[in-house]
């Protein structure tokens, strides 16, 4: 196994190049690089140094990935011959993958590498930025950016943006994170003598200047906390801002306990935008909703007990359990297997209950704990064969509510009527309904007939007092017949 010798050639021109590296090119008798396009060999080529590029191999495919395979490859089959020097822009350890795959087959027995260094684009970049990198900065992989992996507050570099195509691709990222005519500084050529930086709006990235292999693109540092609304970091610390000494004296006296209240109400408004199939409402009451998850989180952390960690935590780490079709090995036919796997795994995640509707009473509503109580109890064998049985049981406490209601006391009324709609849960659940959702969809229907009878009303008089029963019904059937309308 002869050893694969790689070069790097450095961010700028022949006059930055290490002499060490410059007399090793220049004694090559075989020399491999992956792109011809770099001024250092342009000069070299001047003084009748040639070598073999591999910019056809980019040619052959539509994306990076499978040309910086095919380079390794090619490299550690033509290294079980002779002995190789292989040269790369900048540093061979700096944004160079085809050298990351070469060390990968190294660790498993299939090359032998030696590893040489030239002047990283990195050393360059930062003088001609005049930045300091303990300030933190990021450097990003152009062919492979996505919003997620951008750290506002820190200098981001974002290398690998050899053309106008990967420019856009740049842009429409960046773009979900930062304003559209926010500074951009496209540095060409850095350390060379034909160094270029362009500054322009974000929106001009893809059609400023043309951009190769030699670009770097610049995001300076968004400095104020508070223009970083879309990351999360900045939503946590208004959050401990809220709750902190000098923060808001509401926010600083809420509980888990005083909380309650809201996250219902956030989470029905949800339910209700959901219904109505409004985009924007969704996102901004989804933001109500998170709004309750970071309050508990930072209560959790105030209080010493966990933190929004310990909740990405549990939660990530029981979706990759629950589904060990898509982190494991597990295959599965359908989505019934999924769900049947899903609570095989909870089974066993959860401890012995005494009862088996332990743990499904839900205190904000009692139809979804009768739902969750008789779920739990048929999945037991307690329950009838088909719904028959269920409305034959609804017609028996029908008439027992009639017979309590005309002759018995609040207390037998009360208690009849919770059977009566006990058997009406139990109804919804064998054609599988629920009955929480049914019930906000009556309230809405209701609140929108009602607000149509109000509209009739308005319209006349303004007095419901000046209306019979009959006229406002049919106020009623109108707000009907143009419901079925829009349906």
């Amino acid at each position: 196994m002869n050893t694969i010798r790689v070069i790097g050639l450095g961010a700028g021109d022949l006059d930055q190049l290490p002499f060490g590296v410059y007399k090793s090119l220049k004694q090559a008798t075989e020399l491999y690089v992956r792109t011809a396009d770099h001024p250092v060999l342009s000069e070299l080529a001047q003084e009748g140094i040639s070598w073999t590029s591999f910019d056809e191999v980019y040619e052959k495919h539509d994306a990076f990935e499978p040309v910086y395979q095919e380079i390794a490859d090619t490299l550690i089959a033509l290294s079980a011959q002779q002995p190789v020097m292989y040269a790369v822009p900048g540093h061979p350890l700096v944004a160079e993958q085809t050298v990351q795959h070469l060390v990968a087959a190294e660790k498993e027995g299939r090359c032998r590498l030696s590893i040489e260094g030239g002047q990283s684009f990195l050393d360059a970049i930062f003088g001609a930025l005049r930045i300091d990198p303990i300030e933190g900065f990021q450097l990003l992989d152009g062919t492979a950016l996505h919003s997620d992996d951008v750290n506002m507050a820190q200098h981001v570099l974002i290398a690998q943006v050899y053309d106008s195509f990967s420019a856009s691709e740049v842009k429409l990222a960046l773009m979900e994170k930062y304003p559209e005519d926010y500074p951009v500084t496209i540095v060409t050529a850095a350390g060379s003598a034909g160094e270029l930086l362009k500054s322009v709006p974000l929106y001009e990235l893809d059609r400023s200047t043309e951009v190769n292999n030699l670009t770097t693109i610049y995001v300076p540092p968004v400095e104020a906390q508070l223009d970083r609304i879309k990351e999360w970091q900045t939503f946590r610390a208004i959050i401990a801002t809220l709750r902190g000494p000098d923060g808001c004296p509401w926010d600083r006296e809420q509980t888990h306990e005083s909380l309650r209240p809201y996250l219902l109400e956030e989470a029905h408004e949800l339910l209700q935008a959901i219904d109505e199939q409004d985009d924007e409402a969704i996102a901004e009451e989804l933001g109500d909703v998170l709004l309750q998850v970071f309050l508990h989180a930072q209560i959790g952390q105030d209080n010493g007990y966990f933190q929004l960690e310990d909740v990405l935590a549990s939660i990530s780490s029981k979706m990759i359990r629950r589904h060990p079709h898509v982190f494991g090995d597990v295959k599965v036919g359908g989505a019934d297997e999924v769900v049947a796997n899903w609570e095989s795994i909870k089974a066993q995640e959860k401890p012995a209950t005494a009862s088996l509707l332990d743990g499904q009473q839900r205190f904000s509503s009692a139809l979804e704990t009768s739902y969750n109580y008789q779920k739990k109890a048929a999945e037991a064998g307690f329950t009838w064969p088909d719904a028959d049985g269920a409305w034959n049981k609804f017609q028996e406490e029908w008439q027992e509510f009639q017979q309590e209601a005309a002759k018995g006391t609040k207390e037998r009324q009360l208690d009849e009527f919770g059977d009566l709609l006990f058997t009406l849960v139990n109804i919804a659940r064998f054609y599988g309904l629920s009955p929480e959702q049914a019930m906000i969809q009556a309230n809405s229907k209701f609140r929108k007939r009602f607000g149509h009878v109000e509209k009739r009303v308005t319209e006349g008089t303004g007095k419901f007092s000046d209306y019979t029963l009959e006229q406002l019904d049919q106020y009623w059937n109108e707000a009907k017949a143009l419901a079925r309308k829009e349906d």
